[in-house]
């Protein structure tokens, strides 16, 4: 398997640091949810109390810019950071991300307090896998 990415190596390069620098912030809390609590309410009210952070603003930019299909490989690509595809199931993790790729996709990717984390693994395993074959 030698799957690329369609992101272009110093765009992924802003993205993992923007993250890291807008999730690093001590001002940047995620609340734990509860069976009760909405994600998607909470996830906005972090993003609109942050909404004139710059680091927020250039990460939030960056991947607005993106066209869907690099969104979804940055899905599949947190997916596989996380655990849950190994690199050997790129396809399907990509798969998965466009049937799951919504306009909100990027606020699920921005509230992603591992984001980064996530990404970076998956990159590494990534050229693990592209260095073996």
């Amino acid at each position: 398997m030698s799957a690329s990415l369609g992101i272009n190596a110093n765009t992924m390069e802003r993205l993992l640091q923007a993250a890291r620098e807008f999730h690093a912030k001590e001002d940047v809390v995620f609340p734990d949810t509860s069976a009760e609590g909405n994600d998607d309410d909470w996830a906005m009210q972090i993003l609109a109390d942050h909404a004139s952070d710059l680091t927020l603003q250039e990460l939030e930019a960056t991947l607005r810019n993106l066209a869907p299909e690099h969104q979804a490989e940055l899905q599949a690509l947190s997916a596989i950071g996380r655990g849950d595809y190994t690199q050997d199931n790129w396809d399907a993790a990509l798969q998965e991300a466009r049937e799951d790729w919504s306009e909100d996709t990027v606020h699920g990717l921005l509230t992603n307090p591992m984001i980064a984390d996530e990404w970076a693994a998956g990159l590494e395993l990534m050229e693990r896998e592209d260095h073996a074959d």
